[in-house]
């Protein structure tokens, strides 16, 4: 009786300490005043056909392959949009706007953010492992200048904190 209560209290406590997330629904991702639907092909056909840093507003839906070590604050995931292999866009996520929870190849991601086509060095930012990215995924501090995103992993939106 005693070990069964000491094992709740250890699950409680530690059930305490990591931060909760609930299933919610992702805001709209807005390009201008309009809602963006998803865009897969679009956002394949910019990464295969535009200059480098070309730029455009972006809403995915895929499949995690994996996730890229993090750094500078950021973490970096390599979602798979379409059907053939080279079919990947990298996500980047600023940690300051919130926590994300554990992610395992096969995670569901939607993400609504800007795309830059990153094929080659653009001043002091390497190129993408995956030749394009999706950032600002995530509330904009200031939405008068700048359009807020989202990233939603598994059901659980990030980056509205």
């Amino acid at each position: 009786m005693i070990i069964k209560a000491i094992v709740a209290a250890h699950l409680i406590i530690g059930f305490l300490s990591v931060p909760s997330f609930a299933q919610s629904a992702a805001p709209s991702c807005l390009s201008g005043n309009q809602e963006l639907l998803v865009n897969n092909a679009s956002v394949i056909q910019w990464k295969n056909n535009t200059k480098n840093q070309y730029r455009n507003r972006a809403h995915i839906l895929g499949t995690l392959v994996r996730a890229f070590p993090d750094h500078s604050g950021h973490h970096h995931y390599e979602v798979q949009i379409g059907g053939n292999q080279a079919d990947v866009i990298e996500i980047i996520y600023n940690e300051q706007f919130g926590p994300v929870p554990q992610v395992i190849a096969g995670a569901q991601i939607e993400a609504c953010g800007d795309y830059i086509t990153s094929n080659s060095t653009a001043g002091h930012f390497s190129a993408s492992p995956d030749g394009a990215i999706i950032h600002w995924v995530h509330r904009s501090p200031n939405p008068a200048s700048h359009a807020s995103g989202f990233m939603k992993i598994n059901g659980i939106v990030c980056g509205q904190n």
